[in-house]
This record gives structure tokens, sequence and C-alpha cells, in this order.
């Protein structure tokens, strides 16, 4: 077994097999060490990410190798689920040109392999399935990862076939689709796949026109379970996207559900810090700003993040200007107004008592990827608000940034790896010459950035392994992908090095067009 540090937060462990990947996931979560936030399974490896600062990423290294692991349990009597496909996928072409065969031999290869999950990863339900017949096994990944990739197609790579659950980018081969429903939180289990669960594709003439209804509902403005405060919040204008956040949904990546919460989890922690509430409180990240809210009760507010200017219109026409950073109290039937920052990407409006929607796997949070939790807000929605808070509290010294204006330039600074020995020692110069600009192609999910390019060493496939959040990803077009909160929890393109977890808040706040710098530590 090696080890290797994923950032300061993170360490990746590398075995023999997908076997003993999952034999050593079950004894670490048996293991309940303190400040493990999640296991992840890949092909050979398992990813533990802990709580910033409670384990010396060296020192967790050694103690998780010396675990004892459990006997697999896996049984040829695992159940069977029958997936059929339409096979009219935009790579279908390619796959055969790259296979050496006809289109026919293609779809009846896919059809003829003995599947089975290995793990599940990426995002809710998504299931790695090895089996795939060797005619198959050597087609790539794409270059560079589609944007967007439809709910229900089902696709190859790397030696392994998959469907996606829901709309999200990818990089892997679309060969057709399915109206099998791989996801639905509202099931129980919620996904239709497990791991050593096996499975059959075949061929299907039609399927439904709308395939992408399979991406899962989200669950709207539900207030938690139990007696309501009769406080609420009503959105006027939502701005360009608003959404419900609070510290993300820990312990299920190895499910496929990405950890979530605010982009820029610092500022969350110092606006419900200053309202009085738990750091865990539900508020609203609001992307450049122009969030109009009414609020039918009296609440103590605060915003911090990208500092927008603030108007609040009280019910009998008066008006002030509240500032960024600060607690301020509002009447009943007051307005609040965030304008557009003149800077940064994400403003946090923390409410004393908290948005009281119910949670999802334990957290409020909004994940645009997977579709968990409630959906970007709208004009008219009425948000719930938890008991108000009798006392202010003071501000948490763990979130020290008062409000976040990055400059035109940034630099964030990172630890090289895991997967550095992947790239020439020339990328990691051109890594740490840069600029990087941010792209428009930018979102929770991550920082899509254009620059020098990064040449690889190793050009196999890397088998599917988990991602830390501020991994820079790097596709076979050589460009890095830094993850924010919504990343998918396994990727299949090596990560060359992590941004230090202090520095993740600072990378939600770039706009598209800016500019960004690395400095590796030792370097």
């Amino acid at each position: 077994m090696d080890a290797f540090p994923a950032g300061d937060a993170a360490v990746l462990l590398d075995l023999a097999d997908s076997d003993s990947a999952a034999q050593l996931a079950v004894a670490i979560r048996a293991a309940g060490l303190r400040g493990v936030r999640d296991v992840v399974p890949g092909a050979r490896t398992v990813l533990v990410t802990v709580e910033p600062g409670t384990w010396d990423p060296e020192k967790l290294s050694e103690h998780l190798t010396g675990l004892p692991t459990p006997a697999d349990t896996a049984t040829a009597t695992a159940p069977v689920v029958e997936i059929g496909v339409r096979y009219d996928g935009p790579d279908l072409a390619d796959v055969a040109e790259l296979a050496g065969l006809p289109v026919s031999e293609v779809i009846a290869s896919h059809q003829a392999a003995h599947y089975r999950v290995g793990w599940l990863g990426f995002m809710p339900g998504f299931g790695y399935l090895t089996g795939l017949d060797a005619a198959l096994r050597r087609i790539p990944r794409l270059d560079t990862p589609r944007v967007s990739v439809p709910a229900g197609s089902v696709a190859i790579a790397g030696g392994l076939a998959a469907v996606y659950p829901a709309t999200s980018p990818g990089g892997w081969r679309l060969l057709g689709r399915t109206d099998a429903r791989l996801w639905d939180p509202q099931r129980s289990p919620p996904a239709l796949l497990a791991p050593g669960t096996r499975v059959r594709f075949s061929a299907v003439d039609h399927l439904p026109d709308a395939v992408v209804a399979l991406d899962p509902p989200a669950a709207g403005l539900v207030p938690a379970s139990g007696p309501a405060s009769g406080r609420t919040v009503e959105v006027l204008q939502p701005g360009p996207l608003t959404t419900i956040q609070d510290l993300g949904r820990p312990g299920s990546a190895d499910l496929g559900v990405p950890h979530s919460g605010a982009a820029d989890a610092g500022s969350l922690r110092l606006a419900n810090a200053l309202v009085g509430n738990e750091a865990a409180a539900a508020g609203l990240e609001v992307t450049l700003g122009r969030l109009g809210v009414r609020f039918g009760c009296d609440a103590v507010v605060a915003v911090t993040g990208a500092p927008a200017p603030l108007r609040l219109r009280a019910g009998s026409g008066q008006q002030s200007e509240p500032a960024c950073g600060a607690a301020f109290t509002i009447p009943a039937g007051a307005v609040l107004r965030l304008g557009s920052p003149v800077a940064g990407l994400r403003s946090y409006l923390a409410v004393d008592g908290g948005i009281d929607v119910a949670p999802v796997l334990g957290s409020r949070s909004a994940d645009l990827l997977s579709g968990l939790g409630p959906a970007p807000l709208r004009a008219g929605d009425v948000l719930a608000l938890g008991p108000r808070q009798s006392v202010r509290g003071q501000p948490d010294p763990q979130a020290k940034a008062v409000l976040r204006t990055p400059d035109a330039t940034v630099e964030l600074q990172a630890l090289a790896g895991p997967r550095d020995d992947w790239f020439t020692r020339a990328a990691l110069d051109a890594l740490t010459s840069g600029p990087y600009q941010v792209t428009a192609a930018s979102n929770r999910t991550g920082l899509r950035l254009a620059g020098p390019r990064l040449e690889r060493r190793r050009v196999a496939e890397l088998p599917s392994e988990g991602m830390a959040t501020g991994s820079l990803q790097v596709a076979h077009d050589g460009q890095p992908i830094l993850l924010l909160a919504d990343h998918p929890t396994t990727g299949g393109y090596p990560v060359i090095a992590v941004v230090r977890s202090a520095h993740v808040d600072t990378a939600a706040q770039l706009r598209p067009g800016q500019d960004v710098t690395f400095r590796l530590a030792g370097r």
C-alpha cells in the first residue's frame, strides 16, 4: 500500500485492486477516527478526507496503513439489474473507430459483457461497472470533458461502463441512453445500484423523448419538521443565482454525494457568528448580488463575502445603507436589497435563527450538481426561519476573513500531488509560472482555467479515484480544473496539486476573466 497526501486535509491510499480498496474503506469507517469527514473507495484507491487541522497528512497515512482489513463479502448471488439502452450516443462512431470495430459489434460487445458494480462515486447513484468487454477496455476518456452530459447517458471509458444518473459534466464516451432511474432521493434505497450488484444491458428501439426528466427534482422549500416559529422571509428578486447553503453534507461521498455546502465556507461561518447562529446554520449564498427580500418578522442580519452595496427600506419608507461585515437589525415589513458587488463573486446573508428548510441527507444545502436539497430561489418563494436567537454571538476566530475582495490576479497556495508524478517537471514549472484565467464555464462544481498547458509524463488512463476539494484536476487537453464545493466525489483525470484548505474560500470568489497563479510548497 502506498500513501500520498492530497492537499493538507486528505490522504490517498493506493492499493492492488478495487476489492482491497473496498475492504480498507470498511476498516477505516469502522475505526471511527476523529476528524474524518469522508472515506471514498475507487478503482484501487481510498481517499480519506478530514476536517482541516485535525490530522497531519503523514501521521494520518501511517495510522491508516496499519489498520486491519475485513475479508471480502462479495458473493455470486448479488441481484441483477436489467437496463434497456437506445444506442444512439454521440460518441458511438468514434468508439467504433478507436476500437477498430463496426458500430454493430461495439453495441453487441457492450451488451454481451457481465457487469458488476465495483463502487459508487462521481455523483449520487453513479456506479462504476467492471466487466467491460476486452474490445472496449482501451477506449479513453475525452480529451476535454463535456460541460453537460444528459441524465440517462450510457457511457464507457478507461475500461469501465456507467450510466449518468443526472445531468452533469463528464468526460466518458456516450454510447446511448436509458430511462432507468439510477438515483431517486424519494426511493428507499435511493440508489438503484449498490457495490456487488450485477448489471446487464439490452437494446431497445424507443425511449421517451424527455429522458432529461430523469434528473431528480429538488426538495423545494419545505420547512423542517417540528413546530414552526412563524418567522419568514419572502424573496422579491432572486438575482442571477441565490441558493440556500450550510456547511455541507459530509459522510456520504462513498455514495457519490458531494460535500456541497457554502463555496466560501469561511464567509458563511462569519455571517452566522455575527448574528448569533451556530456555524452550520443555513444562510443564503448570493452570486453577483441583486437579491431583494422582505422580512415578515424582526430579525438580526449580516452579509459577508463579496461586499455588495446594501439598501434597507422600512415599512414606514425610511431608508438606510447598512454595512457588510457587521450585524444589523431589520424590522418586520422591511425590504433588504443587495446590489452587485464590485469585487468577488458570492455574498452570504445570515439571519438569526437560520433558514429552516428540511434537511436532505443531513444538510440544508442546495447541491446543484446532484439536485439534492432546495432549488435555487425564485421570486415569490417564502423561506421559514428558525426561532429568534436571544444573544448575538461574536465572530468565530476560525473565520477571520471579513470581506472577500480578491485582486485582479490572485495567488493560491497548493501542495503538489497526489498524482504529480504523472506530469513532466516542465508541467510543474508551467503551473507555477501562470497565470491562468478563470473561464466562463466555471461554477460551483469548479473553476475551469485556461493557461499554460500541463504536459503529462504518463498518458495512460487513470483508474477512477476520490477527489478532494481544491484539487487541480488536469484533463487530456492539459488545462486544470480547480474543484469546488459541488465537485464530483471521484474522477478519472490526474490531480497535479491540491489548493490549501485556507485558500479554497478565496478561489470560490474568483470571477470569470480573473487571473490566478499558483505557488507550490517547497518551490
